[in-house]
């Protein structure tokens, strides 16, 4: 078996605007290497769409063992219009697919949290947002993504038909629902399940089992179910009633997302995927901005960095166990905009238009 190496952080920059945001983590991570003395050994190198372009596969087996000895995964983006022909077994985004997959990454932690200095930002009004602190917690390898049959055939009369299956077993809701469980205790304590149990018998499944769980070792937890559909519509009209929202890999997807412009940007929200703890205490992980590769702006030194430092400060503290400098280096991106220091997708009047590079130097500036 191949062994975690703890201090590895192995960074896939990816496609579009996934280098420009990546190359911030990495003088993030340099920096506290000197000047904290933390001995990251930072390896780099091709997933993706550039994969694909340069060996033919958007991940190689070279690069995914790389992962399997790494205790932190820096994704940035993959994936582009570039390669929409590209036969989809070999599409960029099948490389995330498989990490996720192979490397068990079953727990994905979307936080969507409304910055004070960027309540305007958001389309919604500020008293909806203003204070706003959710944490989605997404099952990340079971559901319809992955689920068996699935695929396109021929049927009669010249038609095709697709095929995908939603599957979940006991097991794989009940540890991310421990996950979620387990990360509300250090929250608000209440989860809300959601599922489409009325019309699905994989969401009855679910619902059912978080309830055993819950009833069975989490008493203490404030759980509530709700229907996936109507979650969707209370995150726009009352967002700040969730605390940890539990939910499936399909519907995690879209609530997610759907979160995220709570906050007035995407580039400002990072992700963890996390897998099981070994015997040894050892995890795998791998952290990401949820924003995608953004190729209209790539190359362009605009991107937001903030989402993919934020993601390692995500890494400091699920994978490294370093919580003051997680929070330290939090509490250095909180204070480059209150200096009024913005990227492009979060300029409003009278604030300063940084570049990329710009916004990367002013948080490790406020680090110093």
């Amino acid at each position: 078996m191949i062994k975690v190496k703890k201090r590895r952080v192995l960074l896939l920059p990816g496609d579009g605007i996934g280098p420009e945001v990546i190359a911030e983590v990495k003088k993030v991570i340099n920096w506290f290497n000197e000047k904290k003395s933390l001995d990251f050994e930072i390896d780099e190198d091709l997933v993706g769409g550039i994969s694909f372009d340069k060996h033919g596969t958007p991940l190689t087996d070279e690069v995914f063992y790389k992962a399997l000895e790494s205790a932190v995964i820096m994704l940035g983006a993959v994936g582009g219009p570039k390669w929409d022909g590209v036969e989809f077994s070999k599409k960029p985004e099948r490389a995330l697919l498989k990490l996720r997959k192979e490397l068990k990454l079953f727990a994905n932690l979307r936080p969507a949290i409304c910055f004070e200095q960027l309540v305007n930002a958001s389309t919604l009004k500020p008293e909806i947002v203003s204070g706003l602190d959710i944490l989605i917690v997404r099952e990340l390898t079971g559901g319809v993504y992955f689920g068996e049959p699935r695929g396109i055939k021929p049927i009669e009369n010249g038609e095709r038909k697709g095929v995908n299956t939603h599957t979940y077993t006991s097991n794989e809701i009940i540890r991310v629902a421990r996950v979620a469980f387990d990360l509300a205790k250090k929250r608000s304590n209440r989860v809300i399940s959601c599922e489409k149990s009325n019309v699905m018998e994989a969401g009855q499944l679910w619902k059912e089992e978080v309830q055993s769980l819950h009833d069975k070792d989490y008493k203490d937890v404030e759980l509530s179910h709700m229907l996936a559909d109507n979650c969707a519509m209370q995150l726009v009209r009352n967002p700040k009633q969730f605390d940890v929202i539990l939910t499936d890999n399909l519907f995690g997807d879209m609530l997610s997302d759907e979160a995220s412009m709570l906050t007035g940007s995407l580039g400002l929200l990072p992700s963890a995927s996390l897998g099981a703890k070994n015997k040894d205490g050892e995890m795998r992980a791998m952290y990401e901005p949820i924003h995608g590769s953004a190729p209209d702006i790539a190359g362009k030194g605009v991107a937001n960095p903030i989402a993919s430092i934020l993601s390692f400060a995500m890494a400091l503290r699920y994978s490294l166990d370093l919580d003051k400098e997680a929070e330290a280096l939090e509490k250095a991106v909180q204070q480059a905009l209150n200096d009024g220091l913005r990227t492009k997708d979060i300029m409003s009047d009278k604030m300063k238009e940084v570049s990329t590079s710009q916004m990367g130097d002013a948080i490790i500036s406020k680090l110093q």
